[in-house]
């Protein structure tokens, strides 16, 4: 595994009104890792989401995305430029079947203009068709197949999940940032993410990972970060994390551990 920064933060911070989101926190997610993005309710993780994503303009700091600068661009640009990413709330096309849901997001790389859309011409016949097929197989790789006509409001909740990760693999990202996808879940589609996730890693995305399920965060992130309160608290490997005392006090006032049997 390459070791080269794929994204580098410097001092991002974001104020609401008299609420510090976040208060110059910096990381460095590495080429073809998952990077857990963890802390208690409230700390700002989602805030740093929307500010990576172009959501939210930040007050300061700065990221690097693949040797260039991310700097006020709106939330399409971020994802042309190689960033996808999934909400914490489903937010998914519902009369529309789960095929033109990832359809969808295939066409932030297409090429057909306005006049190939109204022309119909080979070229615009052919993209089409490779942008059917290519959903298909996202749909496919994360388990949803056997759904591809269903609309997407009848799909199960796993499914649903399942389903926004296609739709962001279908704009070919470089980084997959995920807002807690195992929200919901039941043990065994939690499973079964787990094993998503790491098949979407081995073929070539790294992985921003927001999630509550400590036990999936330990067991598939490389590297997490903490944030409590907007700032960061610590980032490291999981068992540097796991056993650092301002994390088990932003976690518990206790033992971390407890919040994995709990997890």
């Amino acid at each position: 595994m390459s070791r080269q920064s794929l994204l580098a933060a410097k001092g991002i911070s974001k104020r609401f009104g008299g609420v510090q989101a976040l208060s110059d926190v910096g990381f460095t997610i590495d080429h073809g890792e998952i990077y857990g993005l963890i802390g208690p309710n409230g700390a700002g993780k989602t805030s740093l989401f929307n500010v990576l994503t172009g959501i939210y303009e930040p007050d300061g700091g700065e990221f690097v995305f693949d040797g260039e600068p991310l700097v006020q661009l709106k939330p399409n640009q971020v994802a042309d430029r190689g960033i996808a990413r999934t909400f914490q709330n489903i937010r998914l096309f519902g009369n529309l079947s789960a095929l033109e849901n990832v359809m969808i997001g295939r066409h932030v790389r297409t090429h057909a203009g306005v006049w190939g859309a109204i022309s119909r011409n080979q070229a615009t016949r052919a993209e089409e068709a490779a942008i059917h097929k290519r959903a298909y197989e996202l749909l496919d790789y994360v388990g949803v197949a056997r759904r591809a006509n269903s609309l997407a409001k009848h799909l199960a909740y796993g499914d649903q999940r399942r389903l926004e990760i296609a739709r962001a693999l279908a704009t070919e990202p470089k980084l997959l940032a995920l807002d807690e996808p195992a929200a919901g879940m039941n043990a065994t589609e939690t499973a079964g993410l787990r094993k998503l996730l790491d098949d979407i890693r081995r073929d070539g995305t790294t992985i921003l990972l927001i999630e509550h399920d400590m036990k999936l965060v330990m067991s598939v992130c490389d590297r997490v970060l903490v944030l409590d309160y907007g700032k960061k608290i610590a980032e490291g490997i999981v068992s540097e994390v796991q056993s650092d005392p301002a994390v088990i006090a932003a976690y518990l006032g206790g033992d971390i551990t407890f919040a994995l049997k709990r997890a």
